[in-house]
């Protein structure tokens, strides 16, 4: 038997690899992040039983444990599914290690993370020529700490495409950082519910975007990017250009 996590996509259930579909489809357990994880995924789950497909948002790692020792003694493949790209921020690093103690074979299948479907909200490239080449995924802290190395303070000084997850109910302090090297003219988005039915767009400035978000009443599961590229202001890659040539392509 094998435990595959899966990333079950930001949240349109069509955003789902095939790879990661077809698993769930054949996996006997299936456990999956019933907070974040939309639940028509669970109708690819035909061949699970009902008790034994599994809401993790109300289980701990013991109990989880329990439920992959029960599908390792019955021979049974469990579908792990979590929301986005199980590598970011997914809390799969410590059930790996219950796994490993319990000899349990595992497999990672990747999925769209959130910060891909709210930059597809935006019909918008994180990267631009001359602009920014970076982008910084990270979080502001809370309940879970950052390392001191890693505070926004630190991480801003190359004024990269910034992405923000679990942050936005700390907006306010984060633009008085922000601000210290990013212009106050830097334009920011908030993308609330990525590719969800009730997705929601929130624009503005380092200026304006906290007043913006006054006016709506987004307190969570928002994704904040900042950065000059939201501007769509830049130049043409060179990749197009008619005097760049490369090696599927010669110089006219």
């Amino acid at each position: 038997m094998k435990v595959s996590f899966i990333g079950a996509g930001p949240g349109d259930p069509k955003l789902i690899t095939i790879k990661g579909k077809e698993l769930i489809e054949r996996a006997e357990v299936v456990v999956y992040a019933g907070s974040l994880v939309n639940k028509d995924i669970l109708k690819y789950a035909t061949t699970a039983k009902p008790e034994d497909i599994h809401d993790s948002a109300g289980l701990n790692l013991e109990e989880m444990e329990d439920i992959f020792r029960k599908a390792k003694d019955d021979g049974h493949n469990v579908a792990r599914v979590h929301t986005g790209d199980p590598s970011i921020y997914g809390a799969i690093n410590e059930q790996m290690q219950v796994l490993d103690r319990l000899g349990i074979d595992y497999e990672v299948i990747p999925g769209v993370s959130s910060f891909q479907a709210a930059a597809a909200a935006l019909a918008q490239e994180l990267t631009l020529p001359e602009l920014c080449q970076t982008i910084t995924l990270t979080r502001a802290p809370g309940r879970t700490p950052v390392p001191d190395k890693e505070s926004l303070r630190e991480i801003i000084r190359t004024t990269p495409t910034l992405v923000l997850f679990l942050s936005v109910s700390k907006l306010n302090e984060i633009v008085e950082t922000l601000k210290e090297e990013y212009s106050d003219d830097t334009p920011v988005a908030v993308v609330y519910r990525a590719s969800w039915p009730d997705q929601k767009i929130v624009k503005g400035t380092l200026t304006t975007i906290v007043e913006e978000m006054a006016k709506t009443d987004i307190t969570k599961t928002a994704l904040i990017l900042v950065g000059e590229v939201l501007s769509k202001d830049a130049k043409a890659s060179l990749l197009y250009d008619k005097n760049f040539s490369h090696e599927y392509r010669a110089k006219k």
